[in-house]
């Protein structure tokens, strides 16, 4: 990675899920960083009202303490453009960006902006895609929109908010739902938006590093039941606390599913195979990742991508002794698990 890039941070989530409130505490906070923010849209609870005394003609707002603020009229390729040229002539400091989407918003277009434009591959590094969740209202908005659903799939990392507002059965069965629909984002609990600072930057979330978080219970659970989601208790230790079976009854689209294998891929095989699901499925996959053992190389390899923007790049060397294997995760709207399976299987040497 070269020097100098600048992190951007994704910030999405459900209406009234508090993205508002943790903005504002990321731009108050004395972190000592210089952010910018921009704003996908004017909405009501629009952190400018508060905040920002300004004339809204002007686009870009500087704060106080060293944070600029703005709100997007154009798209968003020519905002960060202007942004990091003024960055570029000393016009405005700042180190790293936000981008808050309004509560309706697909962050998959905002996300393959950071890849389809050359301009802004040369100057962004896109960090993560943050996701809050409102526990309160989450299954609603998870049964009735699409949307929501999209940005459970898209996360890196997801904040449940609001969680004091249900009790620890209903905070718990969501946890398990976004886990299916997301096995790969971490998620935690957050109040009123106090977030510590380390856990909304540089997490790497999108960066092709060998790092690939999948819990091992949702491995273990998904070799089980990949034929159907049988109801039956596995007698995983974790539903003991909970008192019933964690399956839960609300058949999302948005799922995911892990491959794991230890015998090593054939590069050209795996390559077309991915390059044709990529072309057939691109739409509806939302994030896919894998750390991989390939024939031939000493090194892992490392894939991810987005809708049908495709990379791969070595990673480090196998260490002396360690068990190679690969491990990938694909999340996306009714994918065709089976296809995508057997394929992968037929990729092996």
């Amino acid at each position: 990675m070269s020097q100098g890039l600048i992190p951007a941070t994704i910030l999405t989530g459900f209406l009234g899920s508090g993205k508002t409130t943790l903005l504002k505490r990321v731009l108050t906070e004395t972190h000592g960083q210089k952010i910018a923010v921009i704003e996908n849209e004017f909405g009501e609870e629009n952190i400018d009202n508060e905040i920002l005394v300004a004339d809204t003609g002007e686009q870009i707002i500087q704060m106080n303490n060293g944070c600029v603020c703005c709100t997007i009229r154009e798209d968003l390729r020519s905002t960060l453009a202007t942004l990091a040229e003024k960055k570029r002539k000393g016009e405005l400091d700042f180190e790293r960006v936000v981008i808050e989407t309004t509560g309706l918003a697909d962050p998959g277009p905002v996300a393959q902006t950071f890849f389809m434009d050359d301009e802004i591959a040369e100057t962004y590094l896109l960090d993560s895609v943050l996701t809050l969740v409102d526990a309160k209202h989450a299954d609603g908005q998870l049964d009735t929109r699409l949307e929501a659903r999209r940005q459970v799939g898209f996360a890196d990392q997801i904040f449940i908010s609001k969680t004091d507002l249900v009790d620890a059965a209903h905070v718990d069965a969501l946890v398990h739902r976004l886990k299916h629909m997301n096995p790969r984002a971490p998620q935690s609990k957050v109040h009123f938006g106090e977030v510590p600072i380390a856990s909304v930057f540089d997490l790497r979330g999108f960066n092709l590093n060998a790092k690939l978080e999948i819990d091992p219970e949702f491995l273990t659970e998904e070799s089980h039941s990949h034929d159907h989601d049988h109801d039956h208790d596995h007698g995983h230790d974790h539903d003991e606390h909970c008192g019933h079976p964690h399956h839960h009854h609300h058949d999302d689209d948005v799922k995911s599913f892990a491959f794991r294998s230890d015998k090593p891929f054939a590069a050209a095989k795996l390559e077309d195979f991915l390059g044709s699901i990529v072309q057939v499925y691109g739409p509806k996959m939302l994030r896919y990742k894998g750390v991989l053992y390939v024939k031939g190389s000493d090194r892992k390899v490392v894939f991810q991508g987005v809708h049908q923007l495709m990379g791969s790049d070595l990673g480090p060397k196998w260490a002396p002794g360690e068990k190679k294997g690969s491990k990938m995760v694909f999340i996306g709207i009714d994918l065709p698990r089976d296809i995508l399976l057997q394929g992968l299987q037929a990729c092996l040497v």
